[in-house]
């Protein structure tokens, strides 16, 4: 498991055209599922003259949430050359959806494939790609005399102090890299206990 992972910025769209057929390609970031299907049902509404609505998502970190839909097209002819477009650029927290206005000529099983790929890829293309850390928290308590211990290690590591309470007994709440928890904790665990 890595500790980055890649994504869109915002929003991008492209416009493709195969033998009068018009394919309308909008990607979007997204962080749940639920934000996924509410753009499908979003779609659905304001492109309601549209023959077909087929999409596609990726989700997590991990990559291991993920889904994809023909929409009436025949079976794996749209939605799996979606997600394939947002597999082959390594993308997660995506998703794609791609409107057909059918222009009265058939495509064909390889002709659909094809422009629904090359759809998805144009709006892959025309997004902001970023690579983005997978975070992790960590909480902890410590005396206060520590304090100067507590925050060179945080410095030291460039985590960032999401919470934190003085008192006799302080509190800090931490978020960092996921790949560095370890470390952090092993830094963190000799600061506070110096004998």
């Amino acid at each position: 498991m890595t500790d980055v992972y890649k994504t869109i910025t915002d929003k991008s769209e492209c416009t493709y055209t195969e033998l009068r057929s018009k394919f309308l390609a909008f990607a979007h970031p997204v962080n749940t599922v639920e934000q996924a299907m509410a753009l499908v049902d979003q779609y659905q509404k304001k492109y309601y003259d549209a023959r077909h609505i087929c999409w596609a998502y990726m989700i997590g970190a991990e990559r291991d949430t993920f889904r994809s839909n023909d929409n009436g097209e025949p079976s794996g002819t749209a939605g799996k050359p979606i997600l394939g477009q947002i597999n082959s650029a390594g993308l997660t927290d995506i998703i794609i959806l791609v409107v057909r206005y059918f222009g009265g000529v058939k495509l064909g099983t390889s002709g659909l494939i094809v422009a629904y790929r090359t759809a998805a890829a144009g709006a892959i293309a025309s997004a902001t790609i970023e690579e983005r850390q997978v975070e992790a928290e960590y909480e902890f308590s410590f005396e206060y005399p520590l304090m100067n211990a507590v925050m060179k290690v945080v410095r030291d590591m460039e985590a960032r102090i999401l919470s934190q309470t003085y008192d006799i007994d302080c509190q800090m709440r931490l978020s960092i890299r996921k790949g560095s928890l370890e470390e952090l904790k092993t830094r963190l665990a000799k600061a506070l206990s110096p004998f």
